[in-house]
């Protein structure tokens, strides 16, 4: 059984991170969650505003609850808006379904957590936690459309 360990998360944040320098996008915000959504590592970069983190955490929360990526939980999202804000409200409002919560699965699609990113749009969010989650050696489930 694989785990999402300390030294992986920090690697995840790390990468996705220097992804988003080397992209140009704004200052991000990177949280990686266990596979019981416990927060395995966090980083703020310099200048994100205030609320950037819990929306990070509530991007990968809300991957972790429905066992999608966010781009999955965002069509949802768009066809069923009613069940979506019933959804936030039940489990405290820490559910953000849009892109930049992926969730990060071993080479044999074993779930080991998710990442959630805020800082720039929801894409790019995506794009940089893909990128620091391929960079750790493990597999970016960002969800489909």
């Amino acid at each position: 059984m694989a785990k999402l360990t300390l030294e992986i998360a920090q690697n995840i944040v790390a990468g996705s991170i220097a992804a988003g320098r080397e992209k140009k996008l704004k200052v991000l915000a990177v949280a990686v969650l266990d596979d019981r959504g416990a927060l395995k590592s966090f980083s703020a970069e310099d200048g994100t505003s205030l609320k950037r983190g819990e929306v990070a955490i509530a991007k990968a929360n809300a991957a972790l609850a429905f066992g999608l990526g966010n781009r999955s939980i965002d069509k949802m999202a768009k066809e069923r808006p009613y069940f979506i804000n019933a959804v936030t409200a039940a489990v405290g409002g820490s559910f953000v379904p849009v892109p930049g919560g992926v969730l990060i699965r071993s080479g044999d699609g074993e779930l080991l957590g998710a990442v959630g990113i805020s800082g720039d749009v929801s894409v790019n969010d995506e794009a940089a936690a893909i990128a620091g989650i391929e960079g750790a050696g493990l597999v970016a489930d960002p969800g489909s459309d």
